[in-house]
Order: structure tokens, then C-alpha cells, then sequence
């Protein structure tokens, strides 16, 4: 069984929460199939596209970077990227563990998604602009560390696909089987 799952912001890519404190969103409070596990995580600040299965040999590869199953995200960056930090993206950019692999990388139309709760803050003085950005490797915070190292911070983060698998028709918290 495959689920695509598109996971609100704030929502911890787990079943459980096992922290102190006051109870936080899980996966648990959309997604009712017994037995289901994530391919791969989406952070909690992050939103979109995460696919569940009860398959560990299909889980393994999704979420495996080895099978190179390209992952598209929609990324509303700080400032303006010029030609030269796109390109910087696509040919790949060191971080504190390594170059990244090349990335596709382009600007785009601010997309018709939902509205974000709480919403990205606004500042008037500081333009921002949305970028689309395809990867095939799937290192810690990887987009919003990229984005950061050619000058412009992420401040909102949606997987749209992995794969040919994409979000298109799912609310927040909506989910979906696939055959």
C-alpha cells in the first residue's frame, strides 16, 4: 500500500511524540491506516508531499538517495536570486558536510498553494520570491541550508513531488491511496 499524504506545517513526520511538554501534531492526527510508515521525512517547519507505505522494500526506495528518485520542492526565498545563485544551485554548493550533488534550480511564478498557518512573516522592506528546486540526495535541512549558502534563506519550504508522485489536488492534511 503507497499513501501520498500532503503534511501541514508544524506537524512532526512521526506517529508519536514522545517529548516533554505540550502535545505536538503528529501523523497520527490525519492519517488513520494501521501500519504505515513514512519514505523518507519532511521537518517540521516543512510542508507537502510525504508518501507512507507499509512496504519496507518500497520505503527503502524512496527514500533511499541511492535509487536517485528526484524530489521537486517549491521554495519562497529572502531577496531576489540572480542568475549566478541559480546557478551556483544547479551546479551543486559546499556545506559544512560536502558539496551537494547539481540541482535543477529555477524561478517561478509564486505557485497557487494553500495559505500557511501561522503565515511566513512579512517585511516590507525585504522583497522575496519563490524558486523551484529539483534534488536527488536527501541530506538534513538540505534546501534551506543550500538556499542560505547562495545568500537567500528559506522562508517557506512545500515538497510538491518525489518522483512522478506529486501533491496536485491534496489540501493540508489530506491524504491519498496510489495504485
Amino acid at each position: 500500500m503507497l499513501i501520498a499524504l500532503n503534511k501541514p506545517y508544524d506537524v512532526l513526520c512521526q506517529f508519536t511524540d514522545e517529548a516533554a511538554g505540550p502535545p505536538r501534531q503528529t501523523l497520527a492526527d490525519f492519517v488513520t491506516v494501521p501500519g504505515v510508515y513514512p519514505a523518507g521525512r519532511l521537518d517540521r517547519d516543512s510542508e507537502g508531499l510525504l508518501l507512507l507505505t507499509d512496504d519496507g522494500r518500497l520505503q527503502a526506495r524512496i527514500a533511499d538517495p541511492r535509487f536517485k528518485a528526484p524530489k521537486t520542492y517549491l521554495v519562497q526565498v529572502e531577496g531576489e536570486p540572480d542568475e549566478a545563485a541559480l546557478a551556483a544551485l544547479r551546479r551543486g554548493v559546499r556545506l559544512k558536510d560536502g558539496m551537494t550533488l547539481p540541482a535543477g534550480a529555477r524561478r517561478i511564478d509564486p505557485p497557487a498553494l494553500w495559505p500557511r498557518v501561522p503565515p511566513v512573516r512579512f517585511r516590507k522592506t525585504v522583497p522575496d520570491c519563490w524558486i523551484e528546486l529539483t534534488l536527488r540526495e536527501g541530506r538534513n535541512r538540505q534546501v534551506r541550508r543550500m538556499t542560505a549558502a547562495v545568500g537567500h534563506p528559506t522562508l517557506r519550504l512545500v515538497r510538491w513531488a518525489i518522483g512522478d508522485w506529486t501533491l496536485d489536488g491534496l489540501a493540508p492534511g489530506q491524504w491519498r491511496r496510489i495504485d
